[in-house]
């Protein structure tokens, strides 16, 4: 009998980080996975999660709690995908360290990833953004902080671990421009508007003295987190819903942001690439789902169209008379 603990410690502090190199924000993903996994089997076998074997973690068992996360949790297909990539990674792992074992491992890797559905992106108007830019108080130290964070998220279309993670070093001594450090370890220097930087020029006038390099940082003058961003963003949105009611039909997250960004870029420039560049995708095509999501796009390419010719006819409406004498026909 194989104890999972040693391996799981081993591949997320050993393997993970030393020798694949990932961002901690990836490796904190992979860990809540494993979180979620070995408090189900636990609960399961009725057993301390410590206590767990290897041999416990079946395909069977993986399959089922890939199921409770979509009854139970409500998670959406993605983020199940996302639970079992986290899960395939580790068994690759122990493939070379427990060979005895490979049986099982190769019955956890060929459970198949769920199709998803390719929705169009959900992003937020010119009315609503402003909206949700209005909705910090600017007479309160809190209300600065978050107009700030709302201001950067918006307009450089950062993620929201980027966000969280921008240093005073990333600023430039005038605030118009940062440098992200982003997703896949890509850099990228971003303009600020000039709305943006007077928002940010606010908040750092009172941030205060702190040993924390992080840019904002809560009450206590710990950096913030990507949950703490979260739930700032859902007090300012239900304020925000009192001035434009369309917010209360829309789920707002911090990545929404970022689309909104993408869409302001895609209607002022018209170029796809510019939208790539600005959001540090390594790759375009992940940048096209903004022309499917954008109507202006359809428009012109109608504008240009020559639709055919539509067949002209008056429509005469059946006699009342003979239509009464066919209905009393058919019932007899």
């Amino acid at each position: 009998m194989v104890i999972i603990s040693q391996h799981i410690e081993a591949f997320l502090c050993e393997y993970l980080i030393h020798q694949r190199g990932l961002s901690p924000h990836t490796c904190d993903s992979y860990a809540y996975s494993f979180l979620l996994l070995f408090e189900f089997a636990a609960k399961k076998y009725k057993v301390p999660p410590s206590s767990l074997m290897l041999e416990q973690l079946k395909a069977t068992l993986i399959s089922d709690f890939l199921e409770d996360l979509e009854k139970t949790r409500q998670n959406s297909p993605d983020t199940r995908n996302i639970r079992l990539a986290a899960i395939k990674s580790f068994f690759r792992f122990l493939e070379y360290r427990l060979p005895a074992r490979l049986d099982q491992i190769r019955a956890v890797l060929a459970i198949p990833f769920k199709k998803t559905d390719s929705r169009l992106v959900s992003y937020l108007n010119q009315e609503e953004i402003q909206a949700l830019l209005n909705a910090p108080n600017p007479t309160t130290r809190m209300g600065i902080r978050d107009r700030a964070m709302l201001h950067v998220a918006i307009c450089a279309g950062l993620r929201v671990s980027e966000l969280v993670g921008l240093q005073t070093n990333d600023l430039t001594s005038s605030q118009k421009s940062i440098l992200v450090h982003g997703k896949g370890r890509r850099e990228r220097a971003l303009p600020l508007w000039q709305v943006t930087t007077t928002a940010l020029r606010a908040w750092l006038a009172i941030r205060g003295e702190t040993t924390t390099p992080e840019v904002f940082v809560n009450a206590r003058g710990e950096p913030m987190t990507r949950w703490g961003f979260a739930y700032l963003l859902k007090s300012h949105v239900k304020t925000a819903m009192c001035h434009c009611p369309s917010l209360s039909k829309k789920r707002v997250s911090p990545h929404v942001l970022r689309h909104a960004c993408a869409m302001i870029i895609l209607q002022a420039t018209q170029d796809i690439r510019k939208v790539a560049l600005w959001l540090g995708h390594s790759n375009l095509a992940t940048s096209e789902i903004y022309t499917r999501a954008d109507p202006s796009e359809k428009l012109e390419a109608i504008e240009q169209i020559v639709p055919p010719h539509l067949r002209k006819g008056t429509f005469r409406p059946p006699d009342k008379l003979l239509a009464m004498l066919k209905a009393s026909n058919n019932k007899v």
